[in-house]
C-alpha cells in the first residue's frame, strides 16, 4: 500500500474560500495550544498582532510597506512557477537588483539630471535582477541543468556579493556603519503617507498586469501548456526554450524591482538589512495565492501582517524571537497544506 498525491480534475469555487479559513482557524488553534504552554495569554497575543498590524492606519500602513517587495517577488515566482520552472532565487534575484539600483542612486545624481536618476536607478534594479534570473533560465533550457539547485545557490552568491560592496569599495568613507552613505534625497521613491511610498501603487498595478498576462493572452496560454505537458508545447511549436528564458527574465526583472523599492524607498542605502527573506516568503505567497497575481496582493498583505505582529508579539509580551518565528510558522504551515489539498487529494494504492 501507498499514498501518493493525486491532481483534482476539478474543484468548487466554494472549496477557493472555505478552505482557507478552516486552515487559518487551525493555524490559530495550534497558536494557542503552543501561547498555552509557554503560559502566555492567547487572547492577548493575537490581540497585538492584530492591533499591531491592522488596527489603525499607522500600522496598516507599515504592513503595506513590508508587503510591497512580497506582492512584487510573489508575482514573479507566480510567472516561472506557471511553467514548472522552481525559482527559489528570488532572493538573489531581490538582492541584485537592489545592488544595481543602489549604483545608480549613488553615482548617477552628479552624471545625470536629478529627475531622470529614479527612472534610470528602478531600470536598473529589473534589469539586475533579471541578469541574475537569465543564468539559471540559460542552464535549464540548453544544458538541462536543475533550476532549483542554480537558483538556490546564486541566492548565496548575491547575498556574499552585497555584502563586498558595503563593506568594502562602497562603504561609507570615515563610518563604522555597515553599509554605503545614504542616497541623495532626489533619489528616494515619493511618500504617500507615513513611511509608505509609491511602490505600493506599482505593486498592485504590475500584480494586475501580469494576471491579466498570464489568464487572457497567448503568452500565459502557452506558459500554462508549458507547465503542464513539455511534449504538447513541443508539439504545438513552442520555442520551449526561448519561452524558459523570456519568462525567468520577467520573473527576475520582478524581484529585481522589489529590491529596488526597498533601497530606494525604505533604506535608502545599500546595507545588511536588504537581506530580509522576502524572496524565500514570496514563495509561500505564490503557492497560497495558487499562481492567482491578484490573490498574491491580499496573501502578501496578510503575512506582511504576521511579519509586524510577530515582531510587536517580541517587544510586548516578551517572548522570545525564536518563538515569534515558530509562532509564524505555526499560522502559515496549515494555510500552506490548505492551499496544497484544493489543489490536490490523498490517494491510497493498495497492491
Amino acid at each position: 500500500m501507498r499514498v501518493i498525491f493525486e491532481k483534482r480534475k476539478s474543484f468548487s469555487k466554494r472549496s477557493l474560500v472555505i478552505v482557507p479559513i478552516v486552515s487559518f482557524l487551525i493555524s490559530l488553534l495550534l497558536g494557542t495550544f503552543l501561547l498555552l504552554i509557554l503560559g502566555v495569554d492567547p487572547i492577548e497575543t493575537y490581540g497585538v498582532m492584530f492591533s499591531g498590524a491592522f488596527a489603525s492606519w499607522i500600522d496598516f500602513s507599515d504592513t503595506l510597506v513590508k508587503s510591497i517587495p512580497l506582492i512584487l517577488a510573489g508575482t514573479g515566482i507566480i510567472v516561472a512557477f506557471k511553467m514548472k520552472f522552481w525559482n527559489i532565487g528570488a532572493e538573489g534575484q531581490l538582492i541584485f537588483g537592489g545592488i544595481f539600483a543602489s549604483g545608480a542612486a549613488l553615482f548617477l545624481p552628479s552624471v545625470i539630471p536629478h529627475m531622470m536618476v529614479i527612472p534610470v536607478a528602478i531600470l536598473m534594479g529589473m534589469i539586475g535582477g533579471a541578469f541574475w534570473a537569465f543564468i539559471p533560465a540559460v542552464l535549464k533550457a540548453y544544458l538541462k541543468v536543475d533550476e532549483t539547485l542554480t537558483t538556490l545557490m546564486l541566492n548565496y552568491v548575491a547575498i556574499y556579493f552585497a555584502s563586498y560592496l558595503y563593506f568594502g569599495p562602497w562603504k561609507e568613507e570615515g563610518s563604522g556603519y555597515r553599509g554605503t552613505r545614504e542616497f541623495d534625497e532626489s533619489t528616494w521613491l515619493p511618500i504617500l503617507d507615513g513611511n509608505l511610498h509609491v511602490g505600493i501603487i506599482f505593486a498592485i498595478l504590475i500584480a494586475f498586469v501580469i494576471w491579466f498576462l498570464l489568464a487572457k493572452t497567448k503568452w500565459g496560454f502557452e506558459l500554462n501548456i508549458l507547465g503542464e505537458n513539455p511534449n504538447n508545447a513541443r508539439y504545438i511549436g513552442i520555442n520551449i526554450k526561448r519561452k524558459i528564458i523570456s519568462a525567468m527574465v520577467i520573473s527576475g526583472s520582478l524581484s529585481g524591482l522589489a529590491g529596488t523599492f526597498q533601497v530606494l524607498g525604505v533604506m535608502h542605502r545599500l546595507e545588511d538589512g536588504l537581506v530580509m527573506n522576502y524572496g524565500y516568503t514570496a514563495i509561500i505567497v505564490a503557492w497560497m495565492a495558487q499562481l492567482n497575481a491578484i490573490a498574491a496582493i491580499f496573501v502578501a498583505i496578510l503575512l506582511a501582517g504576521l511579519i509586524v505582529g510577530g515582531e510587536l508579539v517580541q517587544m510586548f509580551i516578551g517572548l522570545p524571537a525564536s518563538v515569534s518565528d515558530v509562532l509564524q510558522g505555526l499560522i502559515l504551515f496549515p494555510l500552506l497544506a490548505g492551499a496544497l489539498f484544493t489543489e490536490y487529494k490523498l490517494k491510497i494504492i493498495r497492491k
